[in-house]
């Protein structure tokens, strides 16, 4: 079943939020090298616990809000595309990029943290030949050691993938009338019922499945991340471009921001509670308190980006095909520049600083080169040269969001 053809108005605003999540991403894992206490592939001797209070305020959000956006994206994608062929698109969108950056971007990540954690010898060309030839490694010598390989941060791909291709199989269901009465209901959705009705399938989840399966990003042991994502993925692909919803949305900017804000302070108060002398009851009441601010900030962030950003900004046009060799890159880059400037010793605000400007540099340089190399665009999920006047789903003009 072919969805119906509409005209589509262009939509600055979702292609703006879409290169600011990705962006807001890039700097979370930044941040991650200094914040105390957490784990990341490396850390810094300049480790701050301040850094975890902001640090958590973002992280109960932002892949949420990464997926949301990516379920926009489907939808307009979907728009005069056969089931067939948005999933033959998007798998080759997808799945190439990350076989490539598994094999060739990502290997110096569990490289240097093996020998950060003296598990590896140094040698990256004696480690990559160990790392091709799937060797096994010491317990705990980098994330994913268990399996011999790793996607690090590429992990947001296989699981677009699989949520796409689920998606893709329900369309014919989604878009019979059966389907398009869930829908309406949802985006028919207004007032307190907005910020409570959408909620209430993430409490369920974090009721049912938080204890059961803590996050593990390995694809197959993370049933509740999975039901998280995939929930606000679909809502992504419902909200559309629906014009009501969005009105609504900005409308209640004001009032869902507020309650947000209102809700971390109540979480926050909580959680330090919860964590050292509660039971599981406690702890899974904090963790829906957690939903109701996730979902309240992402209202509050469509809400504005609706209102402020939907307009053609310089940067967008760039933007539109940047972001996703730049997701591609970041983390290498970042981990690249860790080991280089260890040596320097340039302090815990001077660093961070000059790690923040070479990444962007470093992804910068490397994605203008990728973009003028035809066989690279590919393999960073972008489309081959001339691709993107060919095909009306491409093109920035229509507001179709290039999707990783």
């Amino acid at each position: 079943m072919t969805a119906p053809s509409h005209p589509i108005s262009r939509r600055h605003d979702i292609d703006a939020l879409r290169a600011l999540a990705f962006a807001l991403v890039i700097v979370y894992h930044v941040a991650m090298y200094y914040v105390a206490d957490w784990h990341w592939h490396l850390k810094s001797p300049h480790a701050a616990e301040w850094l975890q209070a902001p640090m958590r305020a973002l992280n109960l959000w932002r892949m949420d809000l990464v997926f949301l956006v990516s379920g926009l994206a489907f939808g307009l994608v979907r728009r005069g595309q056969t089931v067939a062929g948005i999933v033959r698109v998007r798998s080759w969108r997808l799945l190439l990029p990350l076989a490539f950056g598994m094999a060739v971007v990502v290997p110096y990540q569990p490289y240097a943290q093996g020998v950060a954690n003296g598990l590896i010898a140094p040698g990256f060309g004696a480690f990559l030949l160990r790392y091709y030839g799937g060797s096994t490694w010491p317990a705990g010598a980098f994330d994913g050691w268990e399996a011999g390989i790793t996607w690090n941060h590429l992990w947001y791909l296989a699981y677009l993938w699989a949520y796409t291709l689920v998606l893709a199989l329900l369309l014919p269901w989604l878009e019979s009338a059966a389907g398009q009465r869930l829908r309406q209901a949802f985006t028919g959705l207004r007032g307190s019922a907005l910020l409570a009705v959408p909620v209430l399938p993430l409490a369920l989840y974090s009721v049912l499945l938080w204890r059961h399966f803590p996050p593990t990003h390995d694809l197959i042991h993370d049933a509740w991340l999975h039901a998280v994502y995939f929930t606000l993925f679909l809502y992504g692909y419902w909200i559309g471009l629906d014009a009501g919803l969005w009105a609504e949305l900005v409308r209640l900017r004001w009032r869902t921001l507020a309650g947000a804000l209102l809700v971390l302070v109540l979480f926050s108060a909580l959680r330090g509670v919860a964590v050292q002398q509660g039971g599981w009851l406690a702890r899974t009441a904090v963790r829906v308190l957690a939903d109701l601010y996730l979902w309240s900030m992402l209202l509050a962030i469509l809400g504005w980006a609706h209102h402020r950003l939907n307009r053609p900004w310089p940067w967008l046009r760039w933007a539109q095909e940047a972001i996703y060799p730049w997701y591609v890159l970041h983390q290498t880059a970042i981990i690249v520049l860790v080991v280089a400037l260890a040596r320097w010793q340039l302090g815990p605000v001077l660093e961070p600083l000059v790690l923040l400007a070479g990444t962007v540099l470093v992804c910068w340089a490397v994605t203008a080169v990728v973009q003028r190399v035809g066989w690279l665009r590919p393999l960073f999920g972008l489309p081959k040269k001339g691709a993107a006047a060919r095909t009306p789903a491409a093109r920035p003009s229509q507001g179709l969001p290039q999707m990783p």
